[in-house]
């Protein structure tokens, strides 16, 4: 077995592979860029060495660099984790060359399955199912078109090379068809180096269904069963499980064996996932193979009970797989849901920024969480907006999803904008439970998905606002005081004593709609007296930090609390509520950004620039396309006008919340 391990990435899945090492004495080493150098992955591996740039061209891109450290510090082996370096055949060929172990397949296996034309012929040699399509040489925007015309429409536009949802478009009419080419062949020659793509037919309202698989140097292959993961937006997943309700027995064992037979067809060794795209008559079609870990891995493990970094170790060192086919079960259900960096109500623009406050639950049998970042780290432009992977297990699906909901509401996130209400939603959404979800699914309700509640917010949430603020309080006196010689001072008493009898405390609060709340309350120390329509007696016990249990009602319940600033974000019931204190003298200055403005969103490059000074515009129309963190965002007109200035030029990079386009004012129009 190996002495010493150099993981190539960063991350959440970099601590992953970190704990597996830790678990087996093998000892772990850790690369990081600028941007991660207090980075979670390095604070738990044994060793770490900078690397490079925040850039990833600039760091974890840089296979040479990687690979002359991995020498001069005796690295035995190297896994790449997903993502940059780990469907690089050219990499694990050098890794070869230099005596260090690839932990993946072998280059030839990365390049049979890298090229997605060259895979689904291969496949087809094997007899697994592929979707009819054009996979062929012919890169001429012309003769392409003539193939599509014959597949039909609508149908796929996929990069060759593509991978996690980009250079990927559908096609609903012909006269699309040379737009959409051209954005896919843009987005995939940034990517990936290579703008060839490959054409299939669309099947209308398919599942995505992918199984997992293991190969061994002793030419043994087995599935270990499938996972679900349809439901996504613009390709990228978003919750995946495992079983797969939509699958029955004998669909369920004919994949399996499809998925077995390629893996057998090109020879694969360690861990692989075989994508198929199901239809709803459950006839099955070959997608794509990804020739490393999946980000969704953990749902395999909890129902299987195998640790599968572990397996794609003892696989590279030489050892024969540790389980037969027969020997693979799979019991309960589980889920695995992305949380995001993103807001969901803004096309789910990645938010970037600290993280003033970061709360899980606690792990346990049931419970587990992946995460590369800690409270007070910063979510970077640079990288994926990922904050963690949730993943739940039960004894069945609705004990899962359960599960799933009450992770979600034990999770808090405080400094950048999150998906966590939208994942809620979806947990608790009718089609979700009753498994009447697609691919399409969430692109086609996204409006129904997004729709918030505008209810009051709870009496409970505000007074338990209340309680952490007069809380939090005396926790500052007692510090001031404890630091002063004066500690029995009156000037440091917050219980508002009075002569006569306690003074009565008055908050104001606003929620995400503006409505402005007013609370009046004693503080009586133990407990406290909130002056609503009738006085309620409030008990209270902290928990934990951020946890409060108050009695009222006749009933203990508990709240999480968290601040930062004059901003809370309190969960009650299971559900997060967003609320600040307002000071009532303060004049509102949120609206000082007039609508005359199309500002950056966040750090990024300008692809397109596609309007210029005096152009009229209508409402809805693209002014230009920025890329940050790995996605393109195109930024809309808000309503119909006429351009002012332009302020920037295509290629140009520009930092957040810079001024790229003014409006003519509406006397000027």
């Amino acid at each position: 077995m190996f002495k010493k391990v150099l993981i190539a990435n960063r991350g959440e899945i970099a601590c992953r592979v970190i704990n597996t090492l830790k678990k087996m004495g093998i000892t772990s080493v850790a690369v990081y860029s600028d941007s991660d150098r207090q980075a979670r992955h390095v604070k738990l591996a044994d060793e770490a060495y900078y690397i490079g740039g925040s850039r990833p061209a600039e760091s974890y891109l840089k296979s040479e660099t990687i690979l002359a450290l991995s020498k001069d510090i005796g690295v035995d082996a190297i896994h790449p984790g997903y993502g940059f370096l780990s469907e690089n055949s050219a990499f694990a060929q050098a890794c070869a060359a230099s005596n260090i172990c690839f932990i993946g397949p072998s280059s030839l296996s990365i390049e049979k399955m890298g090229a997605k034309d060259a895979a689904k012929k291969l496949m087809e040699s094997a007899g697994v199912p592929v979707v009819p399509g054009y996979h062929g040489d012919n890169q001429q925007p012309a003769y392409l078109q003539q193939q599509a015309i014959a597949i039909g429409f609508p149908l796929l536009i996929k990069a060759v090379s593509g991978g996690g949802g980009k250079g990927m478009r559908v096609v609903q009419a012909a006269d699309d068809f040379i737009n959409l080419l051209e954005a896919v062949k843009r987005e995939a020659l940034n990517a990936f180096a290579d703008d060839r793509v490959l054409l299939e037919r669309y099947i209308e309202r398919p599942r995505h269904i992918e199984f997992q698989i293991f190969g061994d140097s002793h030419q043994h292959y087995i599935h270990l069963h499938e996972r679900e993961c349809s439901l996504q937006r613009r390709h990228q997943k978003i919750i995946e499980e495992t079983p797969s309700p939509f699958l029955d027995d004998e669909t369920r064992q004919a994949m399996g064996q499809a998925a077995v037979n390629a893996a057998e067809a090109i020879d694969y060794q360690g861990a692989g996932t075989v994508e198929f795209i199901v239809a709803n008559d459950r006839s099955f079609f070959f997608m794509e193979m990804n020739t490393r870990l999946q980000v969704e891995h953990p749902v395999t493990e909890m129902v299987t009970g195998q640790d599968l970094v572990e397996w794609q170790l003892r696989v590279a060192a030489g050892e024969p797989l540790p389980l037969t086919q027969e020997q693979v079960k799979s019991v309960g259900h589980a889920f695995e849901a992305r949380l995001y960096a993103e807001n969901p109500s803004k096309q789910f623009l990645p938010s970037t920024g600290l993280l003033h406050r970061l709360r899980f639950p606690v792990e346990s049998r049931h419970t587990r969480i992946e995460t590369g970042v800690e409270q007070g780290d910063t979510i970077s432009v640079f990288y994926d907006p990922m904050i963690a992977k949730l993943i739940t297990w039960g004894e069945d699906r609705e004990v899962a999803r359960l599960g799933l909901i009450n992770v979600l509401s034990d999770t808090g996130i405080m400094g950048v904008d999150n998906n966590i209400d939208f994942l809620e939603t979806l947990c608790s959404h009718d089609d979700f439970i009753n498994n009447k979800i697609d691919t399409q699914y969430i692109d086609e309700q996204l409006e129904q998905l997004l729709k918030t509640d505008h209810t009051d917010t709870p009496n409970e949430v505000l007074m338990a606002a209340c309680i952490q603020l007069l809380i939090d309080g005396k926790q500052t006196v007692a510090m001031k005081a404890s630091a002063s010689s004066a500690q029995n001072s009156p000037w440091f008493d917050t219980k508002g004593w009075r002569l006569n009898g306690r003074s009565e405390r008055r908050f104001f609060f606003s929620d995400a709609e503006q409505k402005i709340s007013d609370m009046r309350v004693t503080d009586h120390g133990k407990h406290f007296v909130f002056h609503l329509e009738q006085d309620i007696d409030v008990q209270v016990e902290e928990h934990d930090k951020g946890v409060l249990r108050l009695h009222l009602n006749g009933r203990w319940q508990r709240i999480i609390c968290l601040k930062n600033a004059n901003n809370l974000l309190i969960s009650y019931q299971k559900k997060w509520y967003s609320i600040s204190e307002h000071d009532p003298f303060e004049p509102n200055l949120s609206d000082l950004k007039g609508e005359t403005t199309i500002y950056a969103p966040m750090p990024g490059k300008l692809l397109a620039v596609l309007v210029a000074s005096g152009d009229h515009v209508k409402k809805g129309q693209a002014l230009a396309t920025l890329e940050a963190m790995k996605m393109e965002h195109t930024l809309l007109a808000p309503f119909d006008t006429v351009v002012d200035q332009v302020f920037y030029q295509c290629d140009d990079f520009v930092e957040a919340d810079a001024t790229l386009i003014t409006f003519a004012q509406p006397t000027e129009i």
